[in-house]
């Protein structure tokens, strides 16, 4: 059988890379002439072997190898040496070049971020107010309310910057200073906008912190530049917002004071009182701590007016709480002379967190409109804080009730307390189980005059939920409750003691309020102005009047035992009362004896 034929194969168009052979194998081609030729690499030590069947091969050579040399000359095999030197010097070449290259990059880099530095640094004496131009939307003193006598001594101001002639012209100079006082969040940075608005002049603000920096005088030279820009535009103002960080007083703390601060108010001084004349800039200044700014900062020639920004009353809040409704939706139901009413002693900022919170809780509720229900809900959330999840019924629940009836009841039989706004068992975030709140007197709040009966009702009515405890569950049971109402007593008591002559000791202030403002209040106490022995008094003065109060508590209580059962299950059914159903429930309950005593008489 005969065999198959046999397949041509296909000639390989490149040549065929022999496998590589051992060096004495390379001598013994050598000697059988089956070698074409040699190309020797004497860097590498390798030479390039070419067969004749085409097939090509790397060997490892000696050094110097006279050997293959001289085999190769025998044989009549063409060798060529390669020059690697020319390889190796442009691959040293292009290295170093990178080489080079990379550090210039690196020299450009560190070179710019100097710059950078540098500049930063030579700005480091630059001030960088917040500038508002005459076109910008401004604000004027109908969007400022609360604070009219404010506004009509500033209204001055805005006379001068508008018509100076007028005044001038009787020899009247321009005031330098106008310095703002007040608590926070009563619009005095308001103000200054509105003062600006109303005269139609560039406004220049910055905070007091901005000027004091790690560098010694940079602050100076921040307050250089900024007076010198604010001459460019002159009729100006300047705003220096809680100017008390850098304006207090120099040399007061230990080691002497910050240098740095100081060296800025001496450059603050001298801008606004020193040999050039600062025509047509007004310094507007803003702090709710005047006792302790520099006497030399203070005297007239730089602050010459002096204005109280203080709360709103009553007609002031409903003003701001109608200027802030201009933007939402109320409805119809809500009457803002209530609601002015229902927060005495909110500033203008307290009074916008109440409309913004009860806009929140409207959108929330998908309504439309702010309702009584929403600022009710936003005004607790202010004062008492989130509400939580309601208390289960359980003898918890009936040890609060009667705690806050105590309050709630002693509120409404006192003459003097303040009066009560609500009672409720819904708790509070925090762990208030629930509260008895109440509205401060109006008058006390604008007058500022605080009676000898007036504290010691708010001993009673503080005292009052501890007297229910002693009333219903007996001196065993009890508990903790009290404790933030009896650190209330404890700093009332003391105040009437030792500041207010309200004791046995008479008309005497053994304390003070005042406190080391550099130091710590609480750092370095120093020693009390009196004896031991008359420090025994005061505390003896403090617990007869705690005494007191608790005593007299319990005499309102004890004979309203059964109102006190009654309107404990009412305030369990219903987990809120309202002050005028409260006052109702408790005048219906006193007038049966009244009626029965008339009875008896007749």
């Amino acid at each position: 059988m005969a065999s198959p034929p046999r397949t041509a194969e296909r000639p390989s168009l490149w040549p065929q890379r022999k496998p590589q052979p051992s060096y004495s194998q390379l001598l013994k081609d050598l000697r059988r002439g089956s070698i074409e030729d040699l190309e020797l690499s004497p860097a590498r030590r390798e030479v390039s072997v070419r067969y004749k069947d085409g097939q090509r091969a790397q060997v490892s050579v000696f050094n110097n190898d006279q050997v293959l040399l001289r085999t190769a000359q025998q044989h009549r095999v063409p060798l060529t040496v390669r020059d690697d030197s020319r390889d190796s010097a442009t691959a040293s070449l292009v290295a170093n070049g990178l080489l080079v290259l990379l550090l210039l990059l690196g020299l450009g880099l560190l070179l710019k971020r100097s710059a950078q530095v540098a500049n930063k640094a030579l700005g480091f004496g630059r001030s960088q107010p917040r500038v508002q131009e005459d076109t910008a939307a401004p604000v004027h003193f109908e969007d400022v309310a609360g604070i009219a006598e404010a506004k009509d001594e500033l209204a001055e101001v805005v006379t001068f910057l508008k018509s100076p002639e007028r005044y001038t012209a009787v020899g009247a100079k321009i005031p330098k200073g106008v310095l703002l006082v007040g608590p926070p969040g009563t619009g005095k940075t308001l103000l200054a906008r509105a003062i600006a608005g109303e005269a139609g002049v560039p406004f220049f603000s910055m905070a007091a912190s901005e000027f004091v920096e790690l560098f010694v005088g940079v602050g100076a030279s921040r307050v250089r530049d900024l007076f010198r820009k604010a001459k460019a535009k002159a009729p100006c103002i300047i705003f220096i917002d809680e100017i008390d960080a850098v304006g207090r007083q120099r040399g007061a703390g230990i080691g002497g004071g910050n240098d740095e601060r100081e060296q800025t108010l001496n450059q603050l001084l001298t801008e606004m009182d020193g040999f050039e004349d600062n025509s047509g800039v007004i310094l507007l200044a803003a702090t709710n701590r005047p006792d302790v700014l520099d006497a030399a900062l203070m005297r007239p020639g730089r602050f010459d007016r002096r204005i109280t920004v203080d709360l709103p009353d009553r007609r002031g809040r409903e003003e701001i709480l109608a200027v802030h409704a201009r933007t939402r939706p109320l409805a119809p139901s809500v009457n803002l002379a209530d609601w002015a009413s229902r927060t005495p002693g909110f500033s203008g900022a307290d009074l916008a967190n109440l409309l913004n919170e009860a806009a929140i809780l409207t959108a929330r509720r998908q309504h439309q409109q702010i309702d009584d229900a929403a600022l009710t809900d936003a005004l607790e959330r202010i004062t008492m804080g989130l509400s939580a999840a309601p208390l289960q019924d359980s003898a918890k629940k009936r040890l609060i009730a009667y705690h806050e009836i105590g309050h709630a009841l002693v509120t409404t039989l006192e003459p003097a307390a303040d009066q009560l706004d609500k009672v409720t068992l819904l708790p509070r975030a925090g762990g208030v189980g629930g509260f008895a709140r109440t509205l401060p007197d109006e008058e006390v709040l604008d007058s500022g005059l605080i009676t000898r009966a007036f504290l010691k009702a708010r001993l009673v009515v503080a005292l009052a939920g501890r007297a229910a405890e002693l009333v219903v569950f007996g001196p065993s049971e009890v508990t903790q409750g009290a404790a933030g109402d009896l650190d209330l007593v404890g700093r009332i008591c003391r105040e009437m003691v030792t500041r207010y002559g309200f004791s046995s000791l008479g008309p005497v202030a053994f304390e003070s309020e005042t406190g080391e403002v550099f130091l710590g209040r609480d750092w370095l106490r120093g020693e009390a102005p009196y004896s031991e022995q008359t420090g025994r008094r005061i505390d003896a003065q403090v617990r007869q009047l705690a005494s007191a109060a608790l005593d007299q508590a319990v005499a309102l209580l004890e004979p309203r035992r059964v109102l006190m059962d009654q309107l404990v299950e009412v305030l369990i059914q219903d987990e809120t009362i309202e002050g005028d159903r409260f006052r109702a429930l408790v005048e219906a309950h006193e007038a049966g004896p009244r009626r029965q005593l008339a009875a008896v008489g007749a």
